[in-house]
């Protein structure tokens, strides 16, 4: 794994701005750091996690890794630098569990470290042999955390990680997150559930294509906030709380 130097941000977005769809956009994560991006739906959210994975790019703003320009970093670098994980899990060709997983280790000479182990991560190994699309949509996201997984990238950006996971997946992609995070790792995630942001280190609010807030969730996430970025009025009431037995 390629670690950042001490003081050096692992992700640095500096005035990038996208038309129509982002605006102005400065965001500075350190290095090991679980970081939650919400927002309503069209805020921006994907195409920040895009911009920062240098698949869009930042328009007159820079984009840096490990305090390193974007730009200046080669194909082959990128890939053992950064992991991506799209919000859709679509594949068009019927590739086995376990060659999908491998090509996260394309950058590394196909050397297949690691693979065994994030197909054991993320609950895949009964599926190693199957063909991926004929998977079901959180099994094929599943497999997409575990081709990041395998590319022991320093930082990891992944777009709605839980939206098609069930409840148990869910929690184990999350205390995923926080080992990774806690090795060394930066993490950039999207989300829609605000309950699930509270477990994160800091989160980012986008609205309308702009940073409105970034910090602590529970500095963040006030009931003023909440109902200016979402329409939603907040209260804590009990409720149901879940964790991995």
């Amino acid at each position: 794994m390629v670690t950042a130097s001490p003081g050096v941000n692992a992700l640095e977005i500096a005035n990038v701005s996208v038309p129509g769809r982002l605006h102005a956009i400065d965001l500075r994560l350190r290095p090991g750091s679980l970081v939650g991006l919400i927002g309503p739906n069209g805020s921006g959210k994907s195409t920040l996690l895009q911009v920062a994975a240098g698949l869009l790019p930042a328009g007159k703003g820079s984009l840096s890794w490990q305090g390193r320009d974007f730009r200046g970093i080669g194909f082959a670098e990128r890939g053992r630098m950064t992991a991506w994980v799209p919000q859709e899990a679509r594949f068009d060709f019927g590739f086995t569990v376990r060659s999908v997983i491998g090509q996260g280790r394309y950058a590394h000479g196909d050397d297949g470290h690691g693979v065994e182990e994030a197909l054991g991560r993320l609950d895949l190994r009964s599926l190693a042999l199957r063909p991926v699309n004929q998977l079901s949509g959180g099994e094929r996201h599943r497999v997409l955390i575990a081709r990041a997984l395998a590319t022991e990238a320093p930082l990891q950006l992944w777009d709605e990680p839980l939206a098609a996971l069930d409840v148990r997946h869910a929690l184990e992609v999350l205390v995923l997150a926080d080992e990774l995070k806690r090795a060394g790792s930066t993490l950039l995630l999207s989300l829609h559930d605000l309950r699930l942001a509270h477990c994160l280190d800091s989160v980012a609010v986008l609205h309308q294509g702009r940073l409105r807030s970034f910090g602590p969730p529970a500095d963040v996430l006030t009931p003023d906030l909440l109902r200016e970025v979402f329409g939603v009025r907040a209260r804590t009431a009990p409720g149901l709380f879940l964790e991995l037995s």
